[in-house]
């Protein structure tokens, strides 16, 4: 209400003080006609004051025009709390809390494009409720490496699933009037040494791998506003890097909104205002002026009174200020000054309900292997294991055990606390051992079975090791007695787990939490373990335990969206946005020793190149335990051999591949068919397939439903660097379809033509 106020006062004075509406102010005219009318009437200093912050999360307008400021707010997954004007401190107001909505990756994993423009829609309202002009997300850097504390802010490791997944994010967002500010761009792959360290990596795999999401964003997705990292690409900070910022982005994609800094990104007047960079956030630090200070100063950042007197002086180019604020303005118009744009609401209920439903589908069921139960209906205390009575033990028939043990601190733990700037003030949130015992009642009884101590962003309480035995002790001896434990452990948004600014420290399960899986299968094998993370763990006894379930950082409705889907009321639909390696060293980022991660110390090397997640797993041999795609049902689906509409394709022609699939088992469940297309012979290294595209199906028990994909010549490029350009080789290729990158169902072969 106060930013209105403001605004209103200063464009009430501003219209009295012309003799006619400017055309700036007139929402009719054409948007570029009132960026340049609006640039023709501002002042050198006027310029140069938009280009960098007033506040922690605002920069400013234009007073004496009636143009109003910038506000801003983290993040993908729900709207941050408010924050101090100067200082990271909460500004303690009572009305900011929000609904937390899945992490990213949660969001990757349902592999359905409609989840993606339901969540943007409506993570945009509360926004737009919040009188926020921008929201700093979503994340779409690819996922590199297990270890990379920020991989659940993002979509995962494949480039085109990104692309499908935030291009419908960034529509739906903005159609509120409030700009995504897709992030962190560009190879933002590791938070350890995230400040300086300078990725060096082959043109070919930033093209194939690294970029294609944000140019999504910003050719499909017209978003308004891209986050600059905080790392350097090839020797150049990312937030002034002239080779991603001017020529790529601005100039190749045609981009026409705005690079913001990351908070703090900025090193350098001159490279920052010649280099693509249009307004800088957060700078409370000038190693070059010895300030260093925990409050925000405006005048001390790069692009302040060191840009204006730099332009005074005629040392950096006018042409590049007009164009940043011109930039500034345009993202004005679309937002501050958009009074066209809805109202926006904060309905907790509803908004709860759109993330219970992203939250379901992103579940993933990773295995549900047959074990000794009872059959349904049947109490376990009156069974007697014959083989004929095995069966899995998910989704939990109530009447097979009267006694079920919920153990682990993540079973209880307020999972929207940490994380860095994703941390969220939320409405309400939901555990899963209240939901268990809203489900479940008296049958409940818990166990902490393990300890993480507090969530604190600059270091973490350290448990002693007797209280450790002690609550391990106490799990135990509780699961000897149960009919049924679910374990639900994973990590946290504790540091050095999932969190801004430090990587894991391992891939193993933190705190204790693999001996105290060890030591309740030998008691109990009748568990269910809910893993809650944003990345890959080494699953400890992957032959010993029966059910895994992947549940993410699902947000307000953690607790009842994990027991939807444990109890079957939900048929679990989610597929793995990332591979799963049984060992670290599988994965490519950690193939070539220290240098290919975390880096030397100043660079770190992508020698794995293009060949990253799955496509490293299929290249070398070297399987992943669960792979890329991966995700079960308590349903199964039947696919018929693919067929293609010609065996050549020709010039500019496409291919249409059809399949259809049957949904063979006995309850409505969703499947996500995938293809996959590799290139038989290069004369470069390639994958042995890529995927490009997916569709996700609804199918009741004995449906069945076509399939078509299109396959166009794009599909079998690849980046030359020597012709910087995309091209393809004629030869022999094979189109993949399956339910998993290693599941494949069905392959065809054709070939491209020469021209």
């Amino acid at each position: 209400m106060k930013k209105t106020i403001v605004t209103l006062c200063a464009l009430a004075i501003s219209m009295s003080a012309l003799a006619q509406t400017p055309v700036y102010l007139d929402e009719a005219k054409p948007i570029e006609e009132r960026v340049k009318d609006a640039l023709g009437r501002m002042t050198l200093e006027e310029k140069v004051a938009m280009c960098h912050a007033q506040s922690k999360f605002s920069s400013p307008g234009v007073p004496r025009l009636g143009i109003p400021e910038l506000w801003m707010s983290d993040g993908p997954h729900g709207v941050r709390e408010e924050i101090q004007w100067g200082s990271w401190s909460n500004a303690a107001w009572t009305n900011d809390s929000c609904t937390a909505f899945p992490a990213l990756t949660c969001l990757a994993a349902t592999w359905n494009p409609q989840m993606a423009a339901l969540y943007g829609k409506t993570v945009g309202e509360e926004a737009r409720f919040r009188e926020k002009d921008i929201l700093l997300g979503p994340g779409v850097n690819i996922y590199r490496t297990p270890l990379n504390g920020r991989n659940f802010e993002y979509m995962g490791e494949d480039p085109y699933l990104a692309s499908r997944m935030v291009v419908p994010y960034v529509q739906e967002l903005q159609k509120n009037g409030v700009a995504a500010c897709v992030k962190h761009y560009a190879l933002n792959n590791q938070e350890k040494q995230r400040w300086n360290v300078d990725v060096r990596v082959s043109e070919r795999a930033m093209r194939e791998i690294y970029l294609p999401a944000f140019r999504a964003a910003v050719q499909e997705g017209g978003a308004w506003s891209i986050m600059g990292a905080y790392n350097k690409i090839l020797g150049t900070h990312a937030c002034h890097n002239d080779l991603t910022l001017n020529r790529i982005l601005k100039g190749e994609w045609g981009f026409d909104g705005v690079v913001v800094s990351d908070w703090a990104g900025t090193h350098d007047t001159r490279e920052a205002a010649m280099n693509g960079l249009d307004i800088e956030m957060g700078t409370d630090q000038r190693p070059d002026k010895g300030i260093s200070q925990k409050n925000f100063r405006a005048q001390d950042c790069y692009l302040a009174d060191d840009y204006l007197q730099m332009l005074r002086r005629g040392e950096v180019s006018e042409e590049a200020l007009n164009d940043k604020a011109a930039r500034i303005l345009r993202l004005i118009f679309r937002t501050a000054m958009n009074t066209r744009k809805p109202f926006g609401n904060m309905d907790y209920e509803a908004h709860s309900r759109v993330a219970r439903t992203i939250g379901g589908e992103g579940i993933v069921l990773m295995q549900n292997d047959p074990i000794p139960v009872p059959p349904k209906g049947m109490s376990i205390r009156y069974f007697i294991p014959i083989d004929v009575w095995e069966a899995p033990l998910l989704p939990i028939d109530p009447a097979r055990y009267d006694k079920i043990l919920v153990v682990g601190d993540n079973a209880t733990r307020r999972l929207c606390m940490g994380g860095g700037s994703s941390e969220l003030k939320v409405q309400h949130e939901t555990s899963v051992l209240t939901a268990m015992k809203a489900k479940y009642g008296d049958k409940i009884s818990y166990a902490k079975g393990y300890q993480a101590g507090k969530t604190m962003y600059g270091s973490v309480e350290e448990v002693k090791q007797s209280v450790v035995d002690q609550l391990r002790h106490e799990a135990v001896e509780a699961a000897r007695e149960a009919d049924l434990i679910v374990f639900v452990g994973g990590l946290n948004k504790n540091r050095f787990q999932d969190c801004e600014d430090g990587d894991r420290q391992s891939y193993d399960l933190p705190f204790g939490q693999n001996e105290l899986l060890r030591e309740m299968l030998d008691v109990n094998p009748r568990i269910v373990t809910v893993l809650v993370s944003g990345n890959a763990v080494r699953i400890p006894y992957p032959d010993r335990m029966p059910a895994i379930l992947q549940s993410w950082y699902i947000g307000s409705e953690l607790g009842p969206t994990v027991v939807d889907v444990l109890s079957g009321e939900v048929n679990p639909s989610g597929k793995l946005p990332f591979s799963f390696p049984a060992r670290l060293e599988d994965c490519g980022a950690h193939a070539f020793g220290e240098i290919g991660y975390p880096g030397d110390g100043v660079k770190v090397e992508y020698r794995e190149d293009v060949l990253v997640g799955y496509r490293w797993h299929d290249t070398k041999k070297t399987p992943a335990l669960y792979p890329f795609g991966h995700g079960l049902s308590y349903t199964t689906f039947a696919y018929s051999k693919p067929a293609l509409s010609a065996k050549t394709m020709t010039g500019e022609g496409t291919l249409t591949l059809t399949l259809s699939v049957t949904n063979t088992g006995e309850c409505t469940g969703k499947e996500v068919v995938q293809l996959y297309i590799g290139d038989d012979k290069a004369t470069v290294l390639r994958p042995v397939k890529e995927l490009k595209g997916f569709q996700k199906l609804s199918l009741a028990p004995g449906e069945s439903r076509e399939v078509t994909f299109t396959i166009t010549p794009d599909m079998l490029k690849y980046w030359s660097e020597e012709a910087h350009d995309w091209v393809s080789e004629p030869g022999r290729f094979t189109a993949y379809v399956g339910s998993s990158s290693t599941d494949i169902r069905g392959k065809v072969k054709f070939t491209l033509a020469p021209l």
